[in-house]
């Protein structure tokens, strides 16, 4: 199972539209900033399954502040970050909800720095800004069957 984790895509959606096309996802994740960037995906895209999160930017946003997936054997707990203080360059307050949700994987944005590492049993992943910043990135996720989750981190043409 593939997945496409973008955040922070502030109103610019081209490159990320792009980058969907071209890798076919089974999914999409939105980690918020700007949540109503999701409606280009749902226009271009009705027929991949998406998931959004609303962020510090997204005032009167519909979307909620967290949410649990579950990936086949693996579930995924996703946020913008700034509720448990990511912006501080910490994790642990992320992880400790991941891990009281039963999750194995944990999502979020909101500071434009691509992050993976495993934590406490938990895979945390922040894929980076895809719409504002010097270097704009996007992560895909693979599910296995197994339970193991392979992460990539990928550049975006702001160009496009």
């Amino acid at each position: 199972m593939k997945i496409a984790v973008f955040s922070d895509t502030h109103g610019v959606t081209r490159p990320m539209l792009d980058a969907v096309s071209r890798c076919c996802p089974d999914a999409v994740f939105h980690l918020g900033d700007h949540d109503r960037d999701t409606v280009a995906l749902l226009r271009r895209f009705p027929e991949i399954p998406l998931y959004n999160v609303a962020g510090n930017c997204d005032f009167s946003s519909l979307a909620p502040n967290v949410l649990t997936v579950s990936l086949g054997p693996v579930k995924a707990f996703l946020t913008h970050g700034h509720l448990y203080h990511v912006d501080y360059g910490r994790v642990d307050s992320l992880v400790y909800a991941a891990q009281e949700a039963g999750c194995q994987l944990a999502l979020f944005g909101h500071t434009h720095i691509p992050y993976h590492e495993d934590v406490g049993g938990v895979k945390v992943v922040n894929p980076g800004t895809a719409g504002k910043g010097r270097s704009l990135t996007w992560a895909l996720l693979t599910i296995c069957e197994n339970g193991g989750i392979a992460v990539e981190m990928k550049d975006l043409d702001p160009h496009i």
